[in-house]
């Protein structure tokens, strides 16, 4: 990585930003209410993030009332990470170039109307269209979420506490949407798994039209189209490529070519970013060594968590036998590290020895969790057995994600807040969708493997597929593994210049 610039340290001193309204300073109603804007850009980060593995749990009973296939079940969520992943960087300009309050509320109102075509879908087709929707308007409100956040806490204390907590929803969203995807498709049905989000997003709209401030950058440059259509075609192709993986062999045209052709997009992306008058994505924002640690830690443990979620998932309901709703509760005690791990990283730990040591300990962490994972049998219990790398797991993640939001986006200037925030949610999602399909396709092999050699009993079949998840595990082990060596070689020492304590920062929020 490149040494960051430093005027790009400078975020939060009011570039970019349109005109104050006449007697309007520090106290005006967005830094007066900054946390109530925490509490609504931490709704809709929810929203998104829980609708990865919320619907999940609804597919069995989805496809039961729709009558789709197994071939065709999977449509249901790659339709949602091929419109999220490829438009993310799109969506995170959009919120530079025509505000962040319209870009947050176009976002959240387009969400909560393909979440209510999809609730209401009469067929598989309609599903699968209103998930490509809602990734669509995902794509448009997750980077301007983290972007408001971003430019309203520029105080390096008021910062620490609002992306601890804000890292604590990133990375323990998937698991509350396995509980509540469990809830709501038990004791209701598997619609309101989708028509939850609708209320989500209703007080979230309020909240926003209320507390945040509107108004486009006065210099805003022009979209860069080419750059756009490159990176969302590489980043469309990407994510098809290894989605396409998990149904089809590697040596498949439909997988390596579009993942061949992902490579040239992307490459041609960064050759035209260096020419381009008003570049998509500045080269500046991920040429800095923390930020760019940052991404890859952010893509990494998104790679590697899914082991988390979604081995250990198969684990609970097909061998201990668990309901979806007891599997969501499982995971509660994770989730409640991760919050308590996040926070304090950022507040306490951060601040006071910089990200060098914090993040690659949590790599370790959850390197040490997947390992101990290994040893999951059918004897298992979960007090015993399980809970203890889950916790484990849940401290590594709040040191990673809590730390890796902050550092993503600090430093940067107003004008590049959206796009820096869209990097964030673009490296965990192309991590996130990498590792499914790749963690599911070795697993799949091993389990074949293990019961070719074997006579077709059930006891074989049970433990061929103990040994899928552990194959799966010892993968996910690996990605947190080199998630430690990168860090740890990427990070600089000491706390990071953007974060240190400037006796001048503004302590109100900027304007929004």
């Amino acid at each position: 990585m490149a040494r960051g610039t430093q005027d790009d340290s400078m975020a939060s001193q009011g570039g970019g930003r349109g005109p104050r309204t006449s007697g309007r300073g520090p106290n005006d109603d967005a830094s007066a209410h900054r946390w109530w804007v925490l509490g609504v850009v931490a709704l809709a980060q929810l929203m998104v993030v829980l609708d990865a593995t919320i619907v999940n749990i609804a597919l069995p009973s989805a496809q039961q009332d729709l009558g789709f296939s197994d071939g065709n079940r999977q449509w249901i969520v790659t339709a949602y990470a091929l419109a999220f992943g490829s438009l993310l960087l799109f969506g995170g300009r959009l919120a530079d170039l025509i505000g962040r309050k319209t870009t947050f509320l176009v976002g959240l109102v387009g969400f909560a109307v393909a979440s209510a075509i999809g609730g209401a879908a009469p067929s598989f087709q309609v599903l699968v269209g209103a998930r490509a929707l809602q990734g669509l308007f995902g794509a448009l409100l997750a980077p301007a979420a983290l972007s408001v956040l971003t430019t309203t806490f520029s105080d390096p204390k008021e910062r620490a506490k609002a992306f601890g907590i804000y890292g604590a929803i990133a990375g323990a969203g998937g698991a509350v949407g396995l509980l509540l995807g469990g809830l709501l498709t038990e004791y209701l049905n598997w619609r309101w798994c989708l028509y939850v989000n609708l209320i989500i997003a209703v007080i979230a709209f309020l909240g926003a039209m209320r507390l945040l401030r509107p108004g486009a950058p006065e210099d805003r440059p022009a979209l860069d189209i080419p750059g756009t259509l490159l990176v969302s075609g590489g980043l469309f192709c990407i994510v098809y490529g290894f989605s396409n993986a998990e149904r089809h062999a590697w040596s498949a045209p439909s997988t390596w070519g579009f993942l061949v052709a992902s490579g040239v997009l992307l490459l041609a992306f960064v050759w035209w970013q260096q020419r381009a008058e008003h570049p998509l994505l500045p080269l500046r924002v991920v040429a800095d060594r923390d930020r760019g640690a940052s991404y890859l830690a952010m893509f990494i443990s998104g790679a590697g968590m899914f082991g988390v979620f979604l081995f250990l998932t198969y684990y609970l309901q097909r061998t201990l036998l668990y309901s979806p709703v007891k599997t969501g509760v499982a995971f509660l005690p994770m989730v409640a590290v991760i919050m308590i791990s996040s926070v304090v990283t950022t507040n306490v730990l951060v601040p006071r020895v910089g990200a060098k040591p914090v993040v690659p300990t949590g790599m370790l962490c959850g390197a040490g969790a997947m390992v101990w994972l290994t040893a999951l049998d059918r004897n298992s219990t979960f007090a015993a057995h399980v809970l203890p790398p889950l916790l484990l797991m849940g401290l590594g993640l709040g040191m990673i994600f809590g730390t890796g939001l902050n550092l993503a986006t600090a430093g940067v200037k107003d004008h590049d807040a959206g796009v820096a925030s869209a990097m964030v949610n673009t490296s965990q999602q192309v991590g996130g969708s990498i590792g499914t399909s790749l963690l599911n396709t070795l697993a799949t092999s091993a389990a074949t493997r293990y019961a070719s050699t074997r006579p077709p009993t059930a006891a074989v079949a049970g433990q061929a597929q103990l040994h899928s998840y552990m194959v799966a595990y010892w993968w996910s082990a690996g990605f947190f593994a080199v998630g430690f060596l990168v860090t740890l070689l990427l990070y600089r020492r000491g706390v990071p210049r953007s974060l240190a304590t400037d006796p001048n920062s503004q302590t109100a929020a900027a304007a929004v």
